[in-house]
């Protein structure tokens, strides 16, 4: 059996939080989903931010989607930093979500109720759900944040 470097790679450093993230965004879950609402934060022009919102009701989300004009002030108010900072805000059960995170890291985050802000995935990644448009894809990061400002890698997203 031939291994690509890819899967030494994942072998060497183990699993990890780590994804392969060539599989679909939207594939179905095996185990049933529940119907969780979710807040969305943003911009009435901004197209990837639509995307992301089908990305989350095919996930099971019901969305409550608030267009403004100063997204930026829902970030403050929240307590998403400028190095955090995306295109949207969502708010779900007491948590944060800043920008293109991909609907299974919330349903973990949810499960599993950790002790911070919430998630984000800083910039606008191609690649993320919401940003396949262009058909590029960059490895990216789910970051945890918490309120004194500390940051850890949550998920790890490759795309190989």
């Amino acid at each position: 059996m031939k291994l690509n470097r890819s899967i030494l790679f994942l072998l060497a450093v183990g699993w990890c939080g780590i994804v392969n993230a060539e599989s679909t965004w939207d594939q179905a879950s095996a185990e049933p989903v529940v119907a969780t609402e979710i807040t969305v934060h943003r911009s009435p022009s901004c197209g990837c931010c639509g995307i992301w919102l089908d990305h989350l009701k095919k996930q099971g989300f019901v969305v409550n989607d608030i267009k403004t004009q100063d997204v930026n002030l829902v970030k403050q108010q929240y307590g998403v930093g400028a190095g955090l900072a995306s295109c949207h805000t969502a708010l779900v059960e007491g948590y944060v979500i800043e920008g293109h995170v991909p609907a299974a890291d919330i349903r973990k985050m949810l499960a599993e109720k950790p002790n911070i802000v919430g998630l984000s995935v800083p910039g606008m990644p191609h690649g993320t759900p919401g940003m396949e448009m262009s058909g590029r894809k960059q490895p990216f990061s789910v970051i945890s944040f918490d309120k004194n400002g500390n940051q850890e890698k949550y998920t790890e997203y490759l795309f190989y």
